[in-house]
């Protein structure tokens, strides 16, 4: 077996001794890396590997837009690490789509599979465009160009994408088509997020509010406060935060505060949460709710709740207002709000954070289901799904926490020192091939 260690025992760690970029995601993900890696004491050789990514794609997507001019799209496509299994990652469609985030998000997905014990690696891609501005065939013509541009990778044992900003099931439904017309068969393992009528999995869509929900519940049960009436403010009510929200709501939280891109409202008496995605689903953003007091995102993030859920963006949480979070508990549902700069400050206020790669990961966890049910040809009931996520998720969490505790690190550092323990495991028992 090749030996992975280099002939000097050094880590060059390029991040270690500077203050991080915080607008820059791929920094923030590394720096915790470095910090998880330093404390496995990780060998130089794996370290390198882990540090990069196996494959970049970039391709032009040319396309012939309603108004018979054409357009030339850049698609962006990265596979952080497959040594555990085919890469699992989404794909975005937005105008702030670049390679760095690409890269960062990749390697998140890496970690989250590994924290959760699912047998992917991780992936990203996305489109840099403008889908509010786009037609629905402008937007599958873009779709199906794309998906032909990265074909090679792609495949049920390769690279298995998701949804994920700006994208949708029925996104889903073009690249799985583009890849069976490709390759001569109906393929429906090459992607999920699918329709359930194209072998999507029942609770999918719900997957990833739940795990966040799950998450809460335990973080609530560990530091022995009340379920029951624990006050809760989501950053983002899309689909992450709405049915997060909504779960919370039916286990017993008050959820006091809610937020999109239009702004958010606060109520201390408790907002309805079915009521205010009734609204969204209508109006199709909170704004003009009006059931409570208006606020902004960045008020939201403040206030003093017993838990908050950043659900949007990364980095919304920074060294610009950590010191004014005020909540016990941050559930993370979506990837990398909290900068690596901002978590000394929030750890030195005693604040518990369940990370993004533990407590959002219930999306990937369900997408691994319907990649299993795809290949089996055989499908669960949704009853099934949920008990199955929520089995994982609560087994994942309090192997996270009891890591925690035994080396008396926070929740972040102790998910990434299981991930990478497990990714490097698999890299030893490998090795490499020359």
């Amino acid at each position: 077996m090749a030996d992975l260690r280099l002939p000097t025992n050094t880590i060059v760690r390029p991040d270690k001794d500077r203050f991080l970029d915080e607008d820059n995601p791929f920094e923030s993900m590394m720096s915790r890396f470095d910090r998880a890696a330093e404390l496995l004491d990780l060998e130089p050789g794996i370290y390198k590997v882990l540090r990069s990514a196996e494959k970049e794609i970039s391709v032009s997507i040319p396309v012939m837009m309603d108004n018979g001019e054409v357009e030339v799209f850049t698609g962006i496509r990265v596979l952080h690490n497959t040594s555990r299994g085919p890469a699992k990652g989404g794909i975005r469609f937005d105008m702030n789509v670049n390679l760095d985030e690409v890269r960062a998000l990749a390697a998140w997905m890496t970690w989250k599979c590994a924290v959760v014990n699912i047998p992917f690696g991780g992936a990203k891609g996305g489109v840099i465009c403008d889908p509010l501005k786009m037609s629905v065939g402008e937007l599958e013509r873009v779709t199906r160009r794309y998906t032909a541009g990265i074909i090679a990778t792609l495949g049920p044992d390769s690279d298995v994408p998701a949804p994920d900003v700006n994208t949708n099931e029925r996104v889903m439904a073009w690249l799985m088509d583009t890849y069976s017309m490709h390759v001569g068969h109906t393929v429906n393992a090459v992607t999920t997020g699918k329709p359930v009528e194209m072998g999507g999995s029942l609770g999918r869509r719900e997957a990833t509010g739940r795990g966040v929900m799950i998450t809460t519940i335990e973080s609530l049960n560990h530091l022995k406060m009340e379920v029951k009436g624990a006050t809760v403010a989501v950053q983002g009510f899309g689909n992450v935060g709405s049915i997060g929200a909504q779960l919370l709501a039916r286990e017993g939280c008050k959820v006091v505060a809610i937020s999109d891109r239009t702004g958010g409202w606060h109520n201390a008496r408790g907002i309805d949460v079915d009521d205010a995605i009734a609204y969204v689903k209508k109006h199709r953003s909170l704004e003009g709710y009006g059931k409570g007091d208006a606020i902004t995102n960045e008020q939201l993030l403040e206030l003093e709740v017993d838990v908050l859920v950043p659900a949007a963006l990364e980095n919304v949480i920074t060294t610009k207002n950590a010191r004014n979070i005020k909540a016990k508990i941050i559930c993370e549902g979506a990837n990398g709000p909290t900068t690596a700069n901002a978590d000394a400050i929030l750890d030195e206020k005693g604040i518990f954070i369940p990370p993004d790669i533990l407590a959002n990961a219930g999306g990937v966890t369900v997408s691994y289901f319907e990649w299993v049910q795809n290949r089996g040809g055989y499908y669960w009931t949704e009853q099934l799904v949920n008990e199955r996520l929520r089995d994982i998720m609560v087994n994942s969490f309090r192997d996270v926490l009891k890591l925690s505790q035994q080396h008396k690190v926070n929740m972040r550092t102790a998910a990434y020192m299981v991930a990478i323990s497990r990714v490097s495991t698999v890299h030893r028992l490998r090795g490499i091939y020359a």
